[in-house]
C-alpha cells in the first residue's frame, strides 16, 4: 500500500512540500540547539520543563483521543464508525510521533533518551511513559495497517490482530495516566498534586482528540471523493460535547477545592493564571481566552440543531482544539512552576528558536498524517469503486 502514499494531485504533493519545508527549518534550529544549549530557550532553573513538553503533553491527550472511535467500533460492534476508525489510528501514529520528537527536542542531548533504557527503573514514571508510548505507537501501526490492508483485499483482519485490538484501548487510556503521573507523582508542585489530574487529561484528551478527527473529516470531505459519513461525525461531536463539558467540570472541581480550603501551594498557582501574581500576569489573558473558548464551545455544541449544521461544528470544534490547547499547553505547564515551591515568581515565555522547533515537529507529524491518510483514504477510495 505504500504506493499510494505518492500517487496524488499537485496539491497533494504542494502540502507535503510546505510541511517538509517548515519540518527542515524546525531540524535547522534544532541543530543550532544542540550547538548551544538549551540556553536558547526560555527554560531556566526554575522552569525545567517548558514548551516543548507541554506540545507533549496536549498530543499525547490527541493520541488517547483516538480510542473513542476503536472502542465503539470493536468493543461494541458500531459498525457505522468502521468507515473512520484506521483514521482514528492514524491521527494517533502521528501524535505519537510528535509526542516523542519533542521530548527529543526537550532533552538537549538525544543520546539521553538511552538512559532510561541503561538505567531502567520500575520506580520512575518516565521508563513507564515510555513503554506506554512506544508500545501504543507499535499498536496503532500494526492494528491500522493490518486493518486496512485486509479491507482493500476484501478479507477479515487477521485473528492474532484481535487480542492487540483489545490491549489497544486500556493502553490508550494508560498513556495519558501515565502522562498525568508525571506531574502529580511530584509533590513539591501543589499545581500538579491532585488525584483528579489523570481524570482531567482522559475527558480533555477525549475532547481535543475526536473534535480534530472532525475537522479532518470535513477536511477528507472537501478534497476527496471519500465521504466518511455525516452519522460518524454527528456520533464524534456528542463525544466531544459531553467530555468537554467533563473536562470544564473536573477544572471547577479543582478551583472550589483550591478556593475553599484557602492552601497557598493551591491558591497561589491559580491566582498566577487566572488574576496575577506580584505583578506578573503573562498567562492571564491566555487562561481566561482558554475558559472563554470552552464554555462557548459548549454553549454551541450542546444544541443538536447546531451540531448537525457543519459549518458551526466545524467552528466548535477550533474552538475546542484551540481552548483545550492553551489550558494543557500553557496552563497547565508554566503553572505548576510559577510561582517555585518558595512562592517566587520567575516567569516563562518560549522563544522564537523554541518556536520555529515546535513549528517544525508539528510539520513533521502533520507530514506523517498527511502521508497516513492519503494512503487510507485512496484504499476507501478504490473498495468503494
Amino acid at each position: 500500500m505504500l504506493e499510494l502514499a505518492i500517487k496524488g494531485s499537485k496539491r497533494y504533493y504542494g502540502l507535503l512540500a510546505v510541511l517538509a519545508g517548515i519540518a527542515g527549518a524546525g531540524v535547522l534550529v534544532w541543530l543550532w540547539q544542540l550547538q548551544v544549549g538549551l540556553g536558547i530557550t526560555g527554560m531556566s532553573r526554575d522552569v525545567s520543563w517548558g514548551f516543548y513538553i507541554a506540545q507533549f503533553t496536549f498530543l499525547v491527550g490527541v493520541a488517547a483521543g483516538g480510542v473513542m472511535v476503536v472502542l465503539p467500533y470493536y468493543l461494541h460492534d458500531y459498525k457505522a464508525f468502521g468507515r473512520i476508525t484506521v483514521l482514528g489510528e492514524f491521527l494517533a501514529i502521528a501524535a505519537i510521533t510528535m509526542c516523542l520528537l519533542f521530548i527529543l527536542v526537550d532533552l538537549g542531548q538525544p543520546m539521553r533518551m538511552l538512559n532510561v533504557i541503561f538505567y531502567a527503573s520500575p520506580h520512575s514514571m518516565l521508563f513507564w511513559d515510555m513503554i506506554v508510548l512506544n508500545g501504543y505507537l507499535f499498536l496503532n501501526i500494526v492494528i491500522g495497517w493490518n486493518v486496512l490492508e485486509a479491507e482493500r483485499n476484501d478479507t477479515g483482519y487477521p485473528k492474532w490482530i484481535k487480542p492487540l485490538i483489545y490491549l489497544s484501548i486500556p493502553w490508550a487510556v494508560g498513556i495519558h495516566t501515565v502522562t498525568a503521573y508525571l506531574y502529580c507523582g511530584l509533590p513539591g508542585r501543589g499545581f500538579w498534586l491532585t488525584a483528579i489530574l489523570a481524570p482531567r487529561f482522559l475527558a480533555s484528551a477525549f475532547a481535543a482528540g475526536p473534535a480534530l478527527l472532525i475537522l479532518l473529516c470535513l477536511i477528507i470531505r472537501k478534497f476527496t471523493d471519500f465521504d466518511p459519513g455525516k452519522e460518524q461525525i454527528q456520533t464524534l461531536a456528542r463525544i466531544v460535547t459531553y467530555a468537554l463539558i467533563i473536562n470544564v467540570f473536573f477544572f471547577l472541581c479543582e478551583v472550589f477545592v483550591a478556593v475553599y480550603s484557602n492552601i497557598p501551594e493551591h491558591m497561589d498557582h491559580l491566582q498566577y493564571l487566572f488574576f496575577g501574581l506580584h505583578g506578573h500576569n503573562s498567562l492571564v489573558p491566555f487562561m481566561w481566552t482558554s475558559m472563554f473558548l470552552m464554555f462557548v464551545a459548549i454553549i454551541m455544541l450542546l444544541p443538536p440543531k447546531n451540531r448537525q449544521n457543519e459549518s458551526l461544528l466545524a467552528v466548535s470544534c477550533v474552538l475546542v482544539f484551540v481552548g483545550t490547547w492553551i489550558d494543557k499547553g500553557l496552563g497547565m505547564i508554566s503553572g505548576g512552576f510559577v510561582p517555585n515551591p518558595l512562592h517566587e515568581v520567575h516567569e516563562y515565555a518560549p522563544t522564537i528558536p523554541e518556536l520555529i522547533v515546535t513549528l517544525g515537529v508539528w510539520a513533521a507529524g502533520f507530514l506523517v498524517l498527511a502521508v497516513l491518510f492519503k494512503i487510507a483514504v485512496s484504499v476507501k477510495e478504490e473498495v468503494r469503486a
